[in-house]
């Protein structure tokens, strides 16, 4: 955490060129509600008052996981990307951010200028992944192939050895995508 200033807040969703030093409590308590809306507030006596994508400074809270976030040079390309591969429209509270909600938590796009803005330059490094997946439980793997037929694949779909029936590809960035569906709900003249 080094370079940043005691008093200043890590929210990482607030309009570029509208982030306030230092913050107001009330401010980041709303921003938080709206960003993960089914968490509790944040500001108690245990915590520092500091908010990092909705990781907190408390231990107890720290079991939520709420979300993952890539960051990228083109955020209208690959928001346009996951729109086409996951069916949902991805809501956008700041022309440098885009965000699908899903129940297991949410994916979140921010542009690489927001980031700067936030960190520094060399902070992040968009294109630069190779050692995540990007997994997305489906219905169907086979039937997501046929409708994504216009995408390269890393791996047609293929049954894992944990039974898993998994599909692989890259986004225009460059990650991995893991498109899977458990053991039980894959057709049997399919493994």
């Amino acid at each position: 955490m080094l370079g940043v200033p005691a008093y200043r807040p890590l929210v990482d969703a607030e309009p570029l060129g509208q982030i306030s030093d230092p913050p107001r409590a009330t401010a980041l308590e709303q921003l938080q509600q709206r960003q993960h809306p089914r968490s509790r507030p944040r500001h108690t006596e245990k915590n520092t008052g500091r908010i990092l994508s909705g990781i907190t400074s408390t231990v107890d809270d720290m079991t939520t996981f709420a979300s993952v976030r890539i960051v990228t040079d083109n955020l209208d390309r690959l928001t346009a990307f996951y729109e086409h591969v996951t069916g949902l429209t991805a809501s956008r509270p700041a022309p440098v951010f885009a965000e699908f909600r899903t129940n297991a938590g949410t994916f979140a796009i921010s542009s690489s200028d927001l980031t700067t803005k936030l960190y520094g330059e060399d902070v992040v490094r968009p294109a630069a992944n190779h050692t995540a997946f990007l997994e997305f439980q489906v219905e169907d793997v086979d039937a997501e192939y046929e409708r994504l037929s216009d995408l390269e694949f890393v791996q047609k779909p293929t049954t894992m050895p944990w039974g898993n029936r998994s599909l692989l590809f890259r986004d225009p960035d460059g990650n991995l995508v893991n498109l899977f569906t458990p053991p039980g709900s894959v057709p049997t003249d399919r493994t």
